[in-house]
């Protein structure tokens, strides 16, 4: 069974960084695509960040040049470096799975199948 395990949420100030970790369980095949998406209070779920098994990734337009996506496959885990953040940028953060490639998936929540609980990211101004 897979399993997805977000942390490194928390709350600082307009300006200030955080760093998001998904650490993958139970994936018995070669996963293609894995995202992070938010969900802020009132809003729809918002595609953030993805990257796939080669390393290529895309970025939503309100987070470009901020936050930067990465993986570290040994350790079979999923990170979100966040700079500059903004009090819009405050939500639920999730990291996601797909089995699809990055170019059918990309940040369409719909085409991810596996998800973790979410980790709170508050930023204050």
């Amino acid at each position: 069974q897979v399993q997805l395990q977000e942390s490194g949420g928390g709350s600082v100030q307009a300006g200030g960084s955080l760093r998001l970790s998904c650490v993958s369980s139970g994936v018995t095949y070669r996963t293609d695509c894995m995202g992070w998406f938010r969900l802020a209070r009132e809003k729809q779920r918002e595609g953030v960040a993805l990257i796939d098994k080669n390393g290529r990734t895309d970025y939503a337009d309100s987070v470009k040049g901020r936050f930067t996506i990465s993986q570290d496959n040994a350790k079979k885990t999923l990170y979100l470096q966040m700079d500059n953040l903004r009090p819009e940028d405050t939500a639920m953060y999730y990291c996601a799975l797909s089995r699809s490639t990055c170019m059918y998936a990309g940040l369409r929540e719909w085409n991810y199948g596996h998800w973790g609980q979410g980790t709170q990211v508050t930023v204050s101004s």
